[in-house]
């Protein structure tokens, strides 16, 4: 059970990457639409395990690689976001969120 803490940070930090991925200047490095969809943020604070949308999906794997590769820069770029509201900007980690597809998928079946 996540704690109040938890769940504000969770929402501060959906909100800023949200902005850096779209706003900012991190967005030229990827063509894709980027949504961050869930964030989890650890009880210490100091881990965020955070689930990407990634549009069109078909390069969700390469988008998130070079997510990867670049994350001491998003890291930088959240970090200079989150400095007054956070006094450690927490480890990110990302994973691809699929719920859409597999609910496309879902509603596909359904379909026929």
């Amino acid at each position: 059970m996540e704690s109040t803490r938890q769940r504000k940070v969770s929402r501060l930090i959906q909100k800023e990457l949200s902005f850096v991925f779209q706003k900012d200047n991190i967005g030229f490095l990827f063509k894709e639409m980027i949504t961050v969809t869930i964030v989890r943020v650890s009880p210490d604070l100091g881990n965020a395990n955070i689930f990407l949308s990634i549009f069109p999906s078909n390069n969700a794997e390469e988008t998130l690689l070079a997510i990867q590769n670049n994350k001491k820069v998003i890291r930088k770029k959240f970090g200079e976001k989150v400095r007054n509201q956070l006094r450690i900007v927490p480890d990110l980690n990302f994973f691809i969120d699929d719920s859409g597809d597999y609910a496309q998928q879902i509603e596909r079946l359904l379909k026929k």
